[in-house]
């Protein structure tokens, strides 16, 4: 039978998926409490809908940083695509271009960034990891520009690697081919050879900068002309770090519960960044989000759009380009419905006053 929702589609894909790829993939850090956390604060907030509103047209578009989105969701930074599917990262950016909105390209992907610009038939913005190789980060940094990327996002929750035990267990590598494509210039596209336990860990340990502060940053933003999010936002003090030193955008996040585990559920945390963010740039958010009613939560709290990463995955897995926009056009179906069954004509109709 054909997935009937995301929830589905993750369980054809686990069936699909070699064991280590769907641990990967699935698993959060240590106890996986945040992961859960993502999920389960989603469900504990209600709707509370209005009634004999006119919905009988509705406009689910929106825009962030001047990318229209034909609805407020975006495709996450995710690794290693290509152990889902052969077309990997490619697939992806096809199916985000088909289905009308961004996809965010991640640094630790399987198809160098020429290559996934060329496929691509929609925007698309680049995930950044900052090196300690400086001028690897900066190469990463120019070859999105001249491939037409529009945005930067600047990840600052795992300058240091989350210890996620279902890759330590299985001594978690690429399979056979597979790289991290954007830094075979660099002789940085391998794992280290000898180690136990995650490979990918020891790849962090090794090639990325832990000793990063809010002055890269600024550094970044002198290096480039395109605007520069900020992923892995969960504090308000922080969030108005950002806004002060020049970020286009702040991203709720916190790595989909992969690197401190008992961090806040991304919803949970949402309000309080936008409040702090007092609507001076778009503040997005990913983390647990899997049907149409968390979109309209989220927007009600605060967010300007919102962001799936797994759920793509699992596309991928189960049916290539055309599985990852099935996912699209199914959360966006379900968030046409849950923005009617809301009273909303629009986005600009989803107010905080639905939740109570």
């Amino acid at each position: 039978m054909e997935p009937v929702n995301l929830h589905e589609f993750e369980e054809a894909a686990r069936t699909l998926l070699p064991r280590q790829a769907y641990d990967y993939y699935a698993g959060g850090a240590n106890d996986g409490i945040t992961l859960r956390a993502n999920r389960e604060a989603y469900e504990k907030i209600v709707l509370h809908y209005p009634v004999l509103r006119d919905v009988a047209r509705r406009d689910a578009r929106t825009t962030v940083l001047g990318e229209e989105l034909s609805f407020p969701v975006m495709v996450a930074p995710t690794a290693f695509h290509r152990m889902a599917c052969d077309a990997g990262e490619c697939a992806t950016a096809r199916a985000a271009g088909r289905a009308g909105t961004v996809m965010v390209m991640s640094t630790l992907s399987n198809t160098a960034i020429k290559e996934v610009a060329a496929a691509a038939t929609g925007p698309l913005w680049f995930q950044l990891y900052i090196y300690k190789d400086r001028a690897a980060t900066l190469d990463l940094v120019r070859r999105a520009e001249a491939a037409g990327f529009r945005a930067l996002v600047l990840t600052v929750d795992a300058q240091v690697w989350g210890r996620r035990e279902a890759d330590v267990r299985n001594g978690f590598s690429l399979p056979g081919g597979l790289t991290v494509a954007n830094l075979a210039e660099h002789a940085k596209a391998n794992f280290p050879a000898g180690v136990s336990g995650s490979g990918l860990a020891a790849y962090v340990g090794q090639m990325l900068d832990p000793s990063i502060t809010w002055d890269d940053l600024v550094w970044l933003r002198g290096e480039t002309k395109l605007p520069v999010l900020v992923k892995g936002v969960v504090r308000a003090d922080d969030a108005r770090l950002a806004v002060g030193n020049g970020a286009a955008g702040v991203i709720v996040s916190n790595h989909g519960g992969r690197q401190l585990d008992t961090a806040p559920a991304t919803i949970d945390a949402l309000p309080r960044v936008a409040e702090a963010v007092g609507g001076r740039l778009p503040v997005l958010v990913d983390g647990g989000i899997r049907r149409g009613t968390d979109v309209v939560k989220a927007l009600a709290l605060g967010a300007q759009a919102t962001l799936i990463g797994r759920p793509i995955l699992w596309g991928l897995a189960t049916g290539g380009e055309n599985g990852a926009f099935a996912v699209l056009e199914m959360l966006k179906a379900e968030f046409d419905l849950a923005m009617a069954l809301c009273g909303a004509r629009g986005v600009k109709d989803i107010e905080h006053s639905l939740l109570g």
